[in-house]
């Protein structure tokens, strides 16, 4: 009597992979899955921009003159987090690029925008202004305090494409 019981167990879990197999493989078929499709839309940020440049009390820092391919995906400010300023990008190569500012004690903002990088002690020239190389586990970083802020372009790409932005930036006085 016990192994006919434990025949129906491996029989019923056998039928029943066997009925998840189906469901999977039906899901798969109707679900949309094309490789081609463009799967980051670009976010317009002008008015974030204006918005932050308006309330901020430092020169909010947004690219201009990037080359093709870059695609802007989040931006906020928040001024109860230290009046920050984020605005990230997808590189042409699909790497991940944000720009982030703010008057938050650097000791504590650049580990957390940059989760947990450190400083290098190198610096690296951008554009005539000197920026800290940062490096960490996930995300590298340049970064520069200047106009009672912290700025801090950091990301997944290379530090020639965190160098690209940092050399983008510029300040429109609103």
């Amino acid at each position: 009597m016990a192994g006919m019981r434990g025949r129906q167990t491996v029989r019923g879990m056998f039928q029943s992979l066997g009925v998840i197999m189906v469901a999977a493989g039906v899901m798969y078929l109707f679900i949309p899955h094309d490789e081609h499709a463009e799967p980051v839309k670009a976010k317009d940020y002008r008015v974030e921009l204006l918005t932050a440049q308006r309330a901020a009390p430092y020169p909010v820092l947004a690219p201009e003159g990037l080359g093709e391919g870059w695609k802007a995906t989040v931006v906020s400010y928040k001024r109860e987090r230290g009046d920050a300023w984020q605005l990230g990008f997808i590189t042409p190569d699909t790497q991940y690029v944000a720009v982030n500012q703010s008057t938050a004690e650097p000791g504590k903002f650049v580990p957390e925008v940059t989760l947990k990088a450190k400083n290098t002690g190198k610096t690296q020239t951008v554009a005539g202004h000197v920026w800290q190389r940062w490096e960490g586990p996930k995300y590298d970083a340049l970064v520069r305090t200047d106009g009672g802020a912290t700025t801090v372009v950091t990301g997944t790409a290379s530090f020639e494409r965190l160098a690209e932005m940092a050399g983008s930036l510029q300040s429109k006085k609103v």
